[in-house]
């Protein structure tokens, strides 16, 4: 038995294409019963503990520790929440809820910079199952989820093709799938959008995503730090990364999203051509669309709501502009506390300003400015270039350059 535990292939989801081979074999049983319109809960249950195990069990176990850990922690806060809130309707414990669900993303952020060992809390995908926490708080809070059966909430968190690598999804849409399977003509639509994700994402992530990752950027990196072509090199890199970065993530998503369809699940697409936006706003609404819908759902709406229900600006333009920045702050936060993810958050604020003024200017002069494809088309490479831009920061290609800087200063 252990000899055969130690040959098992523990593997990251979605990291090599054997993990496709033994998922695609483990589906069929439920692929055939959703073409009968039928979900088989249990067999599906099989599913998550099994390929969660496969992810986290093995060399990775303490990681599967944790993610049991925080799962419980997550209930309790959840289910102490339901019932204080058929008792009382105070916000106090609604403050201290949303606290404690974040309080091991907080931890697992914060303790790195005291010590070098990863913290015991730390399990891949800890960010999403936190954001889709905060999320049913936030709903029940609002009455939008009436009843937290703890039984949907577990399947909620730990549905397996999305822990990893998102898109969040909403729960009552993802409860609603899950009490009513889709029909046998509804999941052969699903079934072959499912197929057709996956091979895209394959050739996002396996081959663009790999020659753009391993083959070209050590290349150009090179060129540019070493071998004197810094203006050239870090253009190159500029492009190339934000490509990869584009290509690597939206494969994993398309992964996530054509397992889902597999298991009758229309999880949300997290990308959509974003590369072809003509504003910054527009990006927004394009790129990691799970998290940008989260963060202005759960984030900037109610901190608007806040400013102007407390009238703490005059001006409704001045609030949305310290919206946008305490949003992309707390957003470049969550991507770590290093002043180049905090940089790149600011950076999109600025940008995200900048636009709605220039849209406001417009509107009042849009009969002195044209508005035809070729004005579209400068919006689209002005746009894509500070994206790419931003994506440079975010790389922490400056951060390189600068101890590269002072080592040879000093």
């Amino acid at each position: 038995m252990s000899q055969w535990l130690s040959a098992f292939p523990f593997l990251t989801p979605y990291e090599k294409p054997f993990y496709f081979v033994i998922l695609g074999i483990l589906l069929l049983p439920s692929i055939f019963a959703s073409l009968k319109g039928k979900r088989l809960g249990g067999y599906q249950a099989f599913l998550t503990l099994f390929f969660l195990w496969m992810s986290f069990g093995g060399p990775h176990r303490q990681q599967g520790f944790a993610l049991i850990a925080y799962v419980v922690w997550q209930l309790l806060i959840a289910a102490s929440y339901v019932r204080y809130r058929q008792t009382a309707n105070r916000g106090s414990w609604f403050y201290l809820s949303i606290f404690l669900s974040l309080l091991p993303m907080i931890l697992i952020k914060v303790l790195p910079l005291y010590t070098e060992t990863q913290p015991l809390l730390y399990f891949l995908g800890y960010s999403y199952l936190t954001f889709k926490s905060v999320q049913v708080i936030m709903e029940i809070r609002d009455g939008l989820i009436k009843e937290l059966r703890l039984r949907d909430y577990i399947q909620f968190l730990i549905f397996f093709p999305t822990i990893s690598s998102g898109p969040i999804d909403r729960f009552r849409r993802f409860t609603a799938e899950l009490h009513q399977p889709p029909s046998s003509e509804k999941y052969v639509e699903l079934l072959g959008k499912g197929i057709h994700y996956i091979i895209i994402g394959c050739l996002y992530k396996f081959i663009i995503g790999y020659v753009l990752g391993s083959q070209l950027l050590p290349i150009i990196q090179d060129k540019a730090v070493n071998q004197g072509f810094l203006f050239l090199g870090s253009l190159g890199y500029m492009y190339t990364y934000s490509f990869y970065l584009f290509f690597d993530f939206a494969g994993y998503s398309l992964f996530a999203v054509g397992v889902s369809y597999l298991l009758g699940h229309e999880t949300p697409i997290n990308f959509n051509k974003p590369f072809i936006s003509a504003n910054i706003k527009e990006f927004w609404n394009r790129w990691h669309m799970s998290l940008s819908f989260w963060f202005r759902d759960y984030v900037y709406m109610r901190l608007m709501f806040t400013l102007i229900k407390k009238k703490v600006f005059k001006s409704r333009i001045v609030a949305s502009n310290v919206g946008y920045f305490a949003l992309f702050l707390i957003m470049g936060v969550w991507h770590g506390l290093t002043w180049y993810y905090i940089v790149y958050g600011l950076f999109h604020a600025s940008l995200i300003c900048l636009t709605d003024a220039w849209i406001r200017f417009k509107k009042k002069h849009k009969e002195k400015i044209p508005s035809n494809m070729a004005t579209k088309g400068l919006s689209i490479f002005l746009t894509f270039h500070a994206v790419c831009f931003s994506l440079l920061i975010f790389s922490g290609y400056f951060d390189t350059l600068l101890k590269l800087f002072f080592t040879y200063n000093i």
